[in-house]
């Protein structure tokens, strides 16, 4: 075993949304690196697919933990996990994440608030949990996904998103001096199940617009591991980024999502 996965073996990493996606592959990435990795999503049946088939592809123990993160019970689950000071999380990887198709106002409040939960108050609180341990050991990485959207006026994901993304710059800044860095990853539209999830008819985003899952991973892994706070994989991304900050909303707002 050479010196990198021997580190690496010692660092478990913890993945929610876990089974598809960015998180999926966040997982993958990590157990080829040789973490213990420990899986949280909802469906039970797809977490152990995915965790028999990173401990027979990569060798790496893999855990799960089938919980809900828009309820109080699944969060607590994988609070307790955080804070066992006998299994230490090394890594955090706030992937969870949920997309409303419709407006503000033609939403369901009830979804409203479970979207704000899961993309806020789960991922500030797990993150809370997790630096408890890192803090006193001195030495941890935390990735929040976030999206390109945190810079854009997309209703509600976008306001949710850009929460996530000013704790990240804000978080790091308070404790990289004491090992622990925090990443906002923000991608924009990526290949996965989420935009398939929420009925999206994906063509009316242009071709060029679309990225892949491992570079967003690869790309978010080097730059949390380089204490960056802020991380948006591709150029073409940076520059709208960049762009948003000067031109008017309405030219930067994106395509409005539309029904399949």
């Amino acid at each position: 075993m050479n010196p990198l996965t021997a580190k690496a073996a010692d660092t478990t990493a913890l993945i929610t949304g876990a089974t598809a996606g960015i998180g999926a592959e966040f997982a993958r990435q990590l157990a080829e690196q040789g973490h213990p990795v420990v899986l949280v999503a909802r469906d039970a049946v797809r977490l152990m697919a995915t965790a028999a088939e990173l401990e027979k592809r990569y060798g790496a123990r893999a855990e799960v933990i089938a919980a809900d993160l828009t309820d109080d019970a699944g969060v607590a689950a994988v609070v307790a996990r955080l804070t066992d000071p006998a299994q230490p999380v090394g890594i955090l990887v706030n992937n969870a994440g949920i997309g409303l198709l419709h407006s503000f106002a033609e939403n369901d409040i009830a979804d409203e608030k479970k979207h704000l939960k899961l993309h806020v108050e789960t991922a500030m609180e797990l993150t809370h949990a997790a630096l408890q341990g890192m803090l006193e050991r001195k030495s941890g990485r935390i990735i929040n996904v976030a999206s390109v959207a945190a810079f854009l006026p997309r209703g509600t994901y976008s306001a949710a998103k850009a929460w996530l993304l000013s704790f990240s710059r804000w978080a790091n800044m308070a404790y990289a001096p004491h090992g622990v860095n925090v990443t906002a990853v923000c991608p924009g539209f990526t290949h996965t199940e989420f935009h398939d999830r929420m009925g999206m008819d994906k063509t009316v985003t242009p071709r060029w617009m679309w990225l892949q899952a491992e570079r967003v991973v690869r790309e978010g892994l080097a730059d949390n591991e380089n204490g960056k706070a802020v991380s948006i994989p591709s150029k073409r991304y940076k520059v709208l980024a960049a762009a948003a900050r000067v031109l008017p909303a309405r030219l930067v707002a994106g395509p409005p999502r539309r029904a399949k």
